[in-house]
């Protein structure tokens, strides 16, 4: 038995039409609705309900629209394609427009049949969207059925978000704040990765023995691992949370079936070893690769991108072997980042107060190195912790005179190293950040007096608090006014939370009335940082003058995208960790970024006797390394700590006032100056190794060109952006929608739609709020893809966009609807544009793609819409060339039409119009012959199956709309309002 309908074809069921899949079986179609998305997908039993076969009717001439029909029609169109006909299927399904070098490592990825890719560009360049490219391509060819992210619990929601607003991807947290709700909803014995295809997963929750062994055993086809670096063990010396997280990941890695994303922007941070273990998870031949020879570098590369934004800036340019310079790609980055160094000095009762904290804390630390190793550790950490907070403001000294060292409960030295480290230095196997902004505690044993002591100078640390005697807070004030008043917006990152809870006090209301100053610390939870963030852009927002300042501890230096708000960093405190200040200026300083220049500024004291040394044994080679080789080389983590231990032992032992003495005086300092000189070239070496690195595996042998095909392609087939923000902007108007520019973000609006059609508000509702559409709330469109709950994303696949355009297209086809219709199919539009009559059609074609892999053969229907212009009469008609039918869409009417006129002349034309039939056919033949050489392409460049690969088209192409447009006559009456009067 064979059923009467072959994929591909039209069918009349359930009020509505649908085009027929592959997957159809004789006694049940599997049907999707004409235009519509996967998600709509219905099985029908024709024994059971009514189908019949459709034909798409023809325009009526009596239905005649103005100038902008043809452009609204064919955007609402191509806007509903949600399964494009070529080679890439999920980008029709995405709210991005990816860059040429971000399809790279896509590309890269279908060249094998398990994906193990390691993805290690620079910082802002867009790792997130690379990573989920290739996840969406993979869950959209049925290569994978379930995702998971292991991320930390800081990155969860932006993870959420990320996939959701841009890839259309709804992921259920996994956290340990979610975890016993999500299990309350499961059934007896299922597992929450069963119930959840999609998760995103605190990768330091799940490591733990308890939940590990469910997460393997249930662990979805396609994992992708965030900040990687952070999870891969070196050696013996480890901690035991690296050791744990290394575990969890090499029993995922396991399966040899399961698809492996790790991404991060440091993979090697100075350690061979850990870097070698964690190539080892894509494939453990990987971890004994020679990578000094030719052969083992062609081997990594399959496996491995690299890219700094050098590879990136110019990707794609003439020199690289395009033919024309209409698929030269230049990616917007800002320019260079500014670097400016600003001193500050102590005020003598500062002075006075470091002094004698420094006096008390070598005293504690040369009394510990009598007592024992376990008490030298302990006071030592304690030491640091002090003078850290000390340099950092009087408040977070005050907090830390006031509070117990963690270290105090150390059983043993080791111990104490392992319990002081993350809290006083910026060096640790993890890079995890989450409760690392605290202030740390100075107190470590029990010494008569030393409660007292303490107490005393905790309280002259609190009568510090100001700008009068506190000169570092002023030297900020002083900054950020220069910044606010040359148009910038600051992040001012602090080391410890006390610290940026005191600066945000001080500064609010003291760098003037239009300035709002907001702080972020680890005291909120990730998502009430975002929204802070939020609430302090929307706020500035409401007034173009308006200026915001937010002070951060370094809970927000790594992962948050921040390059939309702001655009200038204050290091209020030094990290002792270098890459922790590339880190900071990364969340400003990434793709997307609309300043040229970044500004960055460095506050240190002078005589403070730390910040000096670090900034220059530390802060200014990462800088000058950066700007030498264009790559940001992390510090080896063993030598730089040598160094900073030296310069702590130098201030708390040989001498109180040694400021006046250079550093690198070999005679007076030589410990120092031995240690920072090995640090200079362990560094010097990793960065020429980096740098080699990256030069092996910038992916060079994908060629441009093949890339920029396939980006332009995808675009003109779906639309660009700019596409979308027109039919959004003339939809709305048309459907009597009241819209207000928002000034202080350009390109964004708001939109009151109480006056729309019923129809249009019913459809907005659900995905904008009922309240919004009923009450006349304005709703905010934005020009971002990442946007607020009850506002809309002026991208092609934002729920509102969709239902905006799926009414369009509606009350187009349907000549009866009630209310405006803003696209009509057909018009007579009289214009300056034409010297002769010519007719654009808008034509809708469908595609059978057989698509081999692997695993078998693949059955697939897909739509693309074409725009078609001739010159003349249908029976003998000079076809125009596809940019000089795009342009038609610009033509304005320069003249009135009368109705009468129009619409015999659409009924000529009309009635004519089978006569291009045949062209239509075969220029549907030779678009399936453009997809198919597309799709051969691609998968010859990915070393994908070409053998029994096929497009052919549907014989007959459905007609949506037709166009006419006539020169103006010598005697013709100008208009302004349209085409048809």
């Amino acid at each position: 038995m064979t059923t009467p309908f072959s994929a591909g074809t039209l069918v009349s069921a359930r009020g509505r039409d649908w085009v027929v899949l592959p997957e159809s079986a004789p006694d049940m179609l599997v049907l999707r609705p004409l235009g519509g998305a996967d998600d709509d997908i219905a099985a029908v039993f024709p024994a059971f309900e009514s189908v019949r076969s459709a034909e798409f009717a023809p325009p009526s001439p009596a239905d005649l629209g103005d100038a902008q029909a043809a452009g609204l029609l064919r955007s609402a169109l191509r806007i509903g394609f949600r399964s494009g006909a070529g080679p890439f299927r999920s980008l029709a399904g995405i709210a991005v427009e990816p860059r040429a070098y971000q399809l790279v490592p896509l590309m890269m990825a279908l060249r094998q049949q398990t994906v193990r890719m390691l993805i290690s560009d620079d910082v802002g360049i867009g790792k997130t969207v690379e990573a989920g490219l290739i996840a969406s391509e993979l869950l959209a060819q049925g290569s994978a059925r379930g995702l998971a992210v292991l991320c930390s619990p800081a990155l969860a929601e932006q993870w959420q978000e990320e996939l959701r607003t841009k890839f259309g991807l709804d992921a259920e947290l996994v956290l340990a704040s979610t975890v016993s709700r999500l299990e309350r909803g499961l059934d007896l014995g299922q597992s929450l990765f069963d119930r959840h295809p999609h998760v995103i997963v605190s990768t330091d929750f799940i490591k733990s023995t308890r939940h590990r062994d469910d997460f393997v055993r249930h662990c979805p086809d396609l994992v992708i691992v965030d900040e990687a670096h952070t999870c891969v063990a070196a050696d013996d010396t480890t901690s035991t949370q690296n050791q744990l997280r290394f575990e969890l990941l090499q029993r995922v890695a396991a399966d040899a079936e399961r698809h492996l994303l790790l991404v991060t922007a440091t993979p090697h941070s100075g350690k061979e070893n850990a870097f070698r273990n964690l190539l080892g998870l894509l494939k453990p031949e990987l971890a004994a690769v020679d990578l000094g020879s030719d052969a083992g570098r062609r081997t990594l590369a399959q496996y491995f991108v690299h890219r700094k934004r050098a590879d990136v800036r110019q990707y794609l340019t003439r020199e690289d072997g395009l033919a024309d310079d209409s698929l030269a790609e230049e990616t917007s980055f800002p320019a260079d980042r500014h670097f400016k160094d600003e001193t500050y000095k102590l005020s003598p009762a500062y002075r006075a107060l470091l002094d004698d904290a420094i006096a008390y804390a070598s005293e504690r630390v040369t009394a510990a190195d009598r007592r024992g190793r376990r008490e030298a550790r302990i006071a030592w950490w304690s030491a640091i912790a002090l003078l850290r907070s000390l340099v950092s403001s009087p408040r977070a000294a005050a907090q830390t005179l006031r509070t117990r060292s963690a270290t105090a409960t150390a059983a043993t030295a080791e111990e104490a190293d392992r319990l002081g480290a993350p809290v006083t230095s910026d060096f640790s196997d993890s890079d995890a950040l989450e409760g690392l902004d605290a202030a740390p505690g100075a107190e470590a044993v029990e010494v008569e007096h030393a409660g007292a002591r303490l107490a005393e100078l905790a309280d002259r640390a609190a009568a510090l608090e100001g700008p009068t005697e506190d000169k570092k807070l002023a030297a900020l004030v002083t900054q950020l006014k220069a910044l606010l008043k040359d148009g910038y917006h600051p992040i001012v990152f602090c080391r410890y939370i006390p610290t940026a809870e005191y600066v945000a006090e001080h500064l609010d209301g003291k760098l003037g009335k239009n300035t709002i100053v907001r702080a972020v610390t680890g005291t909120l939870s990730p998502q009430q940082r975002i929204e802070r963030i939020e609430e302090l852009a929307r706020d500035a927002g409401d007034d173009p003058a308006a200026r915001r300042v937010l002070v951060a501890t370094d809970c927000l230096s790594e992962g948050v995208n921040l390059q939309h708000h702001f655009d200038a960093v204050v290091h209020y405190d030094l990290a002792w960790n270098p890459t922790r200040h590339d880190q900071r200026e990364g969340r400003v300083d990434r793709y997307g970024q609309m300043r040229n220049v970044v500004r960055v500024i460095t506050l240190y004291g002078s005589d403070n006797g730390i910040d000096g040394k670090v900034l220059d044994v530390l802060i200014r080679k990462h800088r000058q390394i950066r700007k030498d080789l264009g790559i940001s080389v992390s510090v080896p983590d063993a030598a730089s700590s040598g160094v900073t231990d030296a310069i702590v032992e130098w201030l708390l032992v040989r001498g109180r006032d040694g400021e006046q003495a250079s550093l690198f005086d070999v005679d007076e300092y030589r410990a120092i100056d031995k240690k920072a000189a090995a640090l200079a070239v362990d560094w010097q070496s990793a960065a020429e190794r980096e740098k080699t690195s990256r030069s092996r595996f910038a992916q060079h042998s994908i060629r441009p060109e093949e890339v920029a095909r396939e980006v332009a392609a995808v675009r003109d087939t779906l639309g660009r952006a700019q596409e979308i923000r027109s039919f959004v902007r003339e939809s709305l108007r048309a459907l009597d929608g009241v819209l207000r520019d928002d000034p202080a973000r350009p390109g964004d609006f708001t939109a009151e739609l109480s006056g729309a059609p019923a129809g249009l508000r019913d459809a907005l509702g659900p995905v904008l709020g009922g309240d919004a559409v009923e009450t006349g709330r304005p709703v905010p469109f934005r020009a971002t893809a990442a946007v607020d709950r009850r506002e809309a994303a002026l991208v092609r696949t934002d729920p509102a966009v969709v239902a905006l355009a799926g009414y369009v297209l509606n009350a187009a086809l349907d000549e009866q609807a009630a209310g405006p219709r803003p696209a009509r199919r057909c018009g007579v539009i009289r214009t300056q544009a034409v010297a002769t009559r010519t007719t654009l059609l808008v034509v809708r074609y469908r595609f059978h793609l057989t698509l081999p892999s692997r695993t078998g053969m693949r059955q697939l229907v897909a739509e693309d819409a074409r725009l078609l212009a001739f010159q003349g009469a249908p029976g003998n008609a000079r076809w125009l060339s596809t940019e000089d039918a795009l342009a038609l869409l610009g033509a304005t009417a320069d003249a009135n039409t009368d109705p009468g006129f129009g619409e015999r002349t659409m009924e000529r034309v009309l009635d004519d119009l089978p006569a291009v039939d045949d062209h239509l056919r075969t220029y549907g033949e030779e678009l399936a012959a453009e997809l198919l050489t597309s799709h051969r392409r691609v998968r010859t460049a990915s070393g994908e199956i070409v053998r029994g690969l096929t497009v052919t088209v549907q014989d007959r192409a459905d007609v949506l709309g037709a166009y006419v447009y006539l020169p103006v006559p010598a005697a013709a009456t100008p208009t302004a309002a349209g085409g048809t009067a």
